[in-house]
């Protein structure tokens, strides 16, 4: 009998992961590995990278360059030109992110779904009573991005980040395992809510980039700070930053969760459905009739607490 069937036998296989990926001193661990991926001593970056290809499904050969510095440099890589096409119809709000699709639809009033059984609501999550009421029986899509998978996220159509807020928390790991056994786990974590106003309709729509264990750092273009776990402030950034639509917007330092956020009317394409896999710049939500006006918009730039 081997160490592994014994310890199988012990501990039932979504016991042992939630073990080694949470009970665990998380905070701690992942400021470590912030650290230790940007070695750029070739033995620990090739060490490191084949470790990682042994444990995870990764695909190199679409990254933009063959060489990298370190794991970090790997994990953050750019994607050849048109790797990604982007969905140019004008009524199509684009993936930001490759993921695999988790909990998405129809927002219950104020409520939403982590996993099957466990809720949350907007109010835990954003912690913003305008954006409660902009998002009040929306529409939303959970974006899991596995540890393998291309780690920047884009512009889902032409807009402007009007403010960013950004929450200090912990690292639990966001995987399905850990959806299902945490209550209001996103909720728990660190995250950042980057409140976005499209150009051409006016709709106020949010994306949520949520960390994860060894996965707490949030680079975003526009702004001149890293958003990481040792960050206090200032928590909320009123900004006025442009993008068109699939223009990059930042990166995690290794991958995690983003979650949209849409107002009523928008609804989710047919390819979207939970467990599919999903690519930067496919259809992920289709925009209300053009003649439909933005329902109960905060106001631009404005500070809320």
């Amino acid at each position: 009998m081997t160490v592994r069937s014994v310890i199988s036998r012990v501990f039932p296989q979504e016991d042992l992961n939630f073990l080694l990926t949470n009970r665990i001193p998380r905070r701690l661990l992942t400021q470590l590995m912030g650290w230790f991926s940007q070695i750029e001593r070739p033995l620990v970056r090739d060490l490191s990278i084949g470790v990682w290809r042994f444990f995870a499904d990764l695909n190199l050969e679409e990254a933009k360059k063959t060489q990298f510095r370190s794991m970090h440099d790997c994990f953050t890589r750019e994607l050849k030109d048109g790797a990604r096409p982007i969905d140019p119809e004008p009524a199509v709000l684009a993936s930001p992110c490759d993921a695999i699709v988790g909990a998405a639809g129809r927002i219950e009033g104020t409520t939403l779904i982590q996993a099957k059984g466990f809720p949350y609501t907007l109010r835990d999550l954003l912690g913003d009573s305008e954006l409660v009421r902009v998002y009040r029986d929306g529409c939303y899509a959970t974006l899991r991005i596995t540890s393998s998978m291309y780690h920047r996220f884009h512009a889902p159509h032409d807009c402007r980040v009007k403010q960013v807020a950004y929450l200090s928390g912990d690292t639990w790991n966001v995987n399905p395992i850990a959806l299902k056994r945490v209550e209001k786990l996103f909720c728990k974590n660190e995250r950042a809510i980057l409140e976005t106003r499209l150009e051409a309709t006016g709709h106020t729509v949010t994306l949520v980039p949520v960390a994860a264990v060894l996965v707490a750092s949030i680079r975003l273009h526009f702004l001149d700070v890293l958003l990481h776990l040792k960050h206090r402030g200032p928590n909320v950034v009123p900004c006025d930053a442009p993008f068109l639509k699939g223009e990059e917007m930042g990166w995690f330092q290794h991958g995690s969760t983003i979650i949209v956020f849409a107002p009523g009317g928008f609804k989710l394409c047919e390819n979207v459905k939970e467990g599919t896999v999903i690519r930067t710049g496919q259809p992920l939500l289709r925009l209300p009739a053009r003649d439909s006006a933005p329902p109960g918009e905060p106001r631009a730039g404005a500070l809320r607490p």
